[in-house]
């Protein structure tokens, strides 16, 4: 099985170009989808996490109010770092048994979104990485006009994350996501097509 990882920047169009590969029939997870899984009422992840930054963090209805524990690590590097000491293992794990999942039901291609593949050393799990690219202060708009954040805090977001510079060069594909939503959907079909053959091949050996 050819297992791909899709990565970018926040804004970038990761979740576009995954949305766009899902509804070609190719089997998908996201690490925010895991991210919730991890952290549902209950769930040991819950726990971690009320304990390192206490009742404020829980909604009214006992989930995880991701907005308020958003703003609260984004202010503070080191409470992120220590948000991604507790999540990023059990995300891991999760990851993990999905993609065994995909194996044992004879799979040719999975793949897998992860904002930060490169921050947290993911990407020698993974056969391919494409890496999601567009301009910082396209992203920027998005944040504010799309996402409904406040300039400030979306420039603390784009600032945390490593260089998009640098993850160019790591990258084995780049979609470049400057444009409108149609040529966006061209070139992931494309790389699409390539990717399945490259998976075909890969079974065949």
């Amino acid at each position: 099985m050819l297992k791909v990882a899709i990565t970018g920047n926040i804004a970038s169009g990761k979740s576009s170009l995954a949305g766009i590969w899902v509804r070609a029939g190719v089997p998908l997870v996201s690490a925010d989808g895991l991210a919730r899984e991890a952290v549902e009422p209950g769930t040991p992840g819950l726990e971690a996490v009320l304990r390192a930054f206490g009742p404020g963090i829980i909604g009214d209805d006992g989930t995880l109010d991701r907005d308020s524990l958003r703003g609260i690590v984004f202010r503070d590097p080191a409470l992120r770092h220590q948000l991604e000491a507790i999540l990023h293992p059990l995300i891991n794990n999760l990851r993990k048994e999905w993609l065994q999942r995909q194996a044992d039901k004879g799979s040719k291609l999975a793949v897998a979104e992860i904002p930060l593949l490169f921050e947290a050393g993911l990407e020698e799990n993974f056969d391919l990485v494409v890496f999601v690219d567009a301009p910082s202060q396209e992203r920027l708009r998005r944040l504010v006009e799309i996402r409904g954040l406040n300039p400030e805090e979306a420039l603390r977001i784009l600032d945390a994350q490593m260089s998009p510079d640098q993850k160019l060069t790591r990258a084995d594909y780049v979609i470049h996501n400057s444009g409108t939503e149609v040529e966006l959907e061209v070139r992931a079909l494309a790389l699409l097509d390539l990717l399945r053959a490259r998976a075909s091949r890969k079974e065949g050996r």
